[in-house]
């Protein structure tokens, strides 16, 4: 794109960022009919999951520890970042009258106020001092547009209170953020709040520290795809022994790159604008057709919720407001939005596509946090660029393999079939052996037609963050396919191989990515005195995917190839033969057919459930042997 239409199409995408609601009403004409149909969705969503929270929202004024707060149906504790609805409830208040929106945004006010301001301004994340504070800059960013689009509607005494808190919480951010003090989102969403508080309360050290940050933080692309790094402890270095940066999909899309579309077309940053241009490309080709986010192997793939992560806020304004540079951005705006309102109940959005077939109830978080991203559309909507899902997304499209070298994570897609499979090394956290999809696994098969059927979890659940996970229910199975052995009560796989590798090749209509891979335990100890080193090829042609598993040296403990096939209570599974199941699907039926016995992970009920990515599954088993050390798993659609 030349520069000049850049720079002319960013001003006009970022004019109403600066402006108040009744300047953007006034400022430009309406859209297409097709853009107000998503104008629609984002509006009855909103309204639904606004209703929802009040519907939580605990009224008992005799319990202050309580009083204002919202409940959560899944969780024993109050969760701190709740006063970030108040942008949400301010605008509902604002745009229909109703007096109980703005009762709840006082409310939720006054409980944060309560139980979780701190003296330097900052709001911990629960009712507990000595917790983290970082999380200041979200409730910050949704007071200071709750205050700079819809204040009006607040007495004056309020109004004047809730701008004092506000002062105060960018002084604390100001003297704290740092580029490299904590993982990027922080001081990524820091770029635009600083500049948003700066602009509200006359504060031009703020937005001077914005501008520092700002250019700090050009730093944090790769250097081949331009994904945005720093997921990790600490976040400025390259952690993997492959020498890979820490990136993680779900928080990049859902939070930092929203920080930063939306400082750089304010302030008409050039260059940023076309490094966040570069960046949303690379990262829209894992958004799945059907609008999810394959976070598979994201290095906090532990909040993985398929529509995006546990306690981000959500993709909508970054891609949303991008869609004059790429239409297809568009499509991801609408497409994960439509996904949201599929995982929502009774007001709430779940966290994962059968929490609701599985009776998991919902973390009221994932409402509250994603509450916000929609409300910045409609409070820019009349300034936006074209939004529809007329363009395909990438992966709607796409054929062959695509290899991430920033990642050491492959893409493929033939005919309907697009899978990911990962051998990416790079961890989040040393005290945490949990992995993300990694060790030549696949992360994703995904079928145009019936749509999802596999998802990687965790390779053993565990509550990295306490507060903001929920507990997961029944046995822990991982939903990763993978080989496993146990040699007593010790399990190897090579999901605990973070030094496999993956080569590809596309000839004669068939892809194949072939793996060497070894088995080895949480300890990343390889197991011995039976086979340890394998080979896994996944072979993708129109009609099939075919995994097959193979090695030399003797096998002498069980080894098996685990297939967590992905399906919902209801669909019907059909034993055919030992060797051959059918899953009928809604729109269509799956046929798993290999050369052994097909035998099922010992489970309570019909299926299996993990919390990443919020997924019911039918857990296959596929044994080697002495006699059998070649295993071949064909999948087919019809």
């Amino acid at each position: 794109m030349e520069r000049r239409s850049f720079l002319q199409l960013s001003a006009l995408a970022g004019l109403g960022l600066s402006l108040p609601t009744a300047g953007i009403l006034n400022s430009c004409s309406n859209h297409a009919d097709h853009s107000l149909e998503f104008k629609k969705l984002t509006s009855n969503l909103l309204k639904d999951w606004c209703d929802g929270m009040l519907r939580v929202q605990i009224n008992n004024p005799s319990n202050l520890e309580e009083h204002g707060a919202l409940g959560c149906p899944s969780c024993s504790h109050i969760h701190g970042r709740c006063m970030d609805a108040v942008y949400p409830f301010l605008y509902m208040a604002d745009v229909t009258g109703d007096k109980k929106y703005l009762e709840g945004a006082i409310l939720v006010m006054g409980w944060a106020e309560h139980n979780v301001s701190q003296e330097n301004g900052s709001w911990s994340v629960i009712p507990n001092p000595n917790s983290w504070k970082g999380i200041t800059v979200f409730g910050a960013i949704a007071l200071a547009e709750a205050l700079h689009y819809h204040g009006h509607v607040l007495d004056a005494a309020t109004r004047k209170a809730w701008t004092v808190r506000l002062e105060k919480a960018g002084q604390y951010i100001y003297d704290t953020f740092t580029i490299d003090f904590t993982n990027i989102n922080y001081p990524g969403t820091a770029i635009y709040g600083l500049n948003l508080i700066g602009n509200i309360v006359k504060n031009d050290a703020f937005i001077a520290k914005s501008k520092t940050l700002a250019a700090d933080v050009k730093l944090y692309f790769t250097e081949n795809e331009g994904l945005l790094f720093g997921e990790c402890k600490k976040s400025s270095k390259k952690l993997s022994v492959k020498g890979l940066h820490g990136v993680d999909l779900g928080y990049n899309v859902e939070e930092t790159l929203n920080s930063l579309v939306m400082y750089a077309l304010k302030v008409k940053d050039e260059e940023l604008l076309q490094l966040v241009t570069k960046s949303l490309n690379s990262h829209l080709e894992f958004m799945l057709p059907d609008g999810a986010w394959d976070n598979s192997w994201g290095t906090r793939q532990y909040k993985w919720s398929y529509w995006g992560s546990r306690t981000c806020d959500g993709s909508q304004p970054a891609f949303g407001m991008m869609a004059h540079i790429n239409p297809a951005f568009g499509t991801a705006a609408v497409k994960n939005t439509e996904l949201l309102q599929r995982c929502t109940a009774d007001g709430l959005i779940h966290g994962g596509p059968h929490f609701i077939s599985h009776g998991v109830p919902p973390c009221v978080h994932h409402t509250f946090t994603h509450a916000k991203p929609l409300t910045a559309l409609l409070d820019h909507w009349q300034h936006l660029p074209e939004i529809n899902k007329n363009t395909a997304l990438p992966r709607k499209n796409a054929d062959g393999v695509t290899h991430f070298k920033d990642l050491d994570v492959s893409l493929f897609a033939r005919g309907d079939w697009r899978g990911t499979v990962s051998a990416y090394d790079a961890e989040y956290h040393y005290k945490y052996d949990f992995r993300q999809a990694t060790g030549g696994a696949l992360g994703v098969l995904y079928h145009n037609k019936v749509g999802l059927l596999c998802a990687a979890s965790m390779a053993v659940y565990q509550l990295v963050e306490k507060n903001n996970q929920q507990v997961q229910p029944g046995k822990d199975i991982a939903l990763t396919p993978r080989i496993e052995t146990y040699k007593g009560k010790q399990w190897y796989t090579n999901l605990f191989d973070l030094t496999a590798n993956v080569s590809a090749s596309d000839s004669n209509g068939e892809i194949e990515l072939l793996t060497d891979v070894k088995l080895k335990n949480e300890a990343r100890e390889v197991v011995a005195e039976t086979a340890s080193d394998f080979k896994i090829a996944y072979k993708c042609t129109v009609d099939e995917m075919n995994i097959c598993v193979k090695t030399k040296q003797p096998i002498i403990e069980n080894t098996a190839f685990v297939l967590p096939i992905a399906s919902p209570t209801g669909e019907v599974v059909s034993w055919v033969n030992d060797d051959e199941i059918t899953i009928q699907k809604p729109e269509g039926l799956v046929r798993i057919k290999a050369n052994t016995a097909i035998k099922m992970k010992e489970i309570v009920g019909s299926r299996t459930f993990n919390m990443v990515p919020g997924v019911e599954a039918i857990p296959l088993e596929f044994f080697l042997d002495k006699s059998n050390k070649e295993l071949s798993i064909a999948i087919t659609v019809s």
